[in-house]
């Protein structure tokens, strides 16, 4: 159970990564493909990269939703359910960094309140 809640993390990056693979953004392709691999080590920094890896990610969905949305409003397509579908997707992904707030997942990366590493 206590792996369970890290997959809500690893399928946002993986979403990530088809996001930027389709997008043939390469660099962030790759680092959304490294970065369930970085779960692996129970270290606070790999957590931390993860969580900030999602982050961003919420932002860069929020972006595409903003860019996307502005096209298909100029053009006079219907862009409502588009609007849904990517700003649930932003609030998973931005959900899948709070994951590292779980008391099991701050013991198990050695997080406390404080962020600093416990011994």
């Amino acid at each position: 159970m206590k792996n369970f809640v890290l997959l809500a993390p690893v399928v946002s990056l993986l979403l990530l990564a088809a996001h930027f693979l389709r997008a043939q953004a390469w660099v962030l392709f790759g680092l959304c493909l490294c970065l369930p691999a970085l779960l692996l080590f129970r270290s606070r920094w790999a957590a931390l990269a993860a969580q900030c890896g999602l982050l961003l990610g919420a932002i860069e969905w929020l972006r595409t939703l903003v860019a996307l949305a502005s096209a298909r409003f100029a053009l006079g397509q219907p862009y409502g359910r588009m609007v849904l579908i990517i700003g649930l997707v932003a609030t998973a992904t931005l959900m899948s960094a709070a994951v590292f707030r779980l008391p099991t997942v701050r013991q198990r990366y050695r997080l406390d309140p404080g962020g600093t590493a416990s011994r």
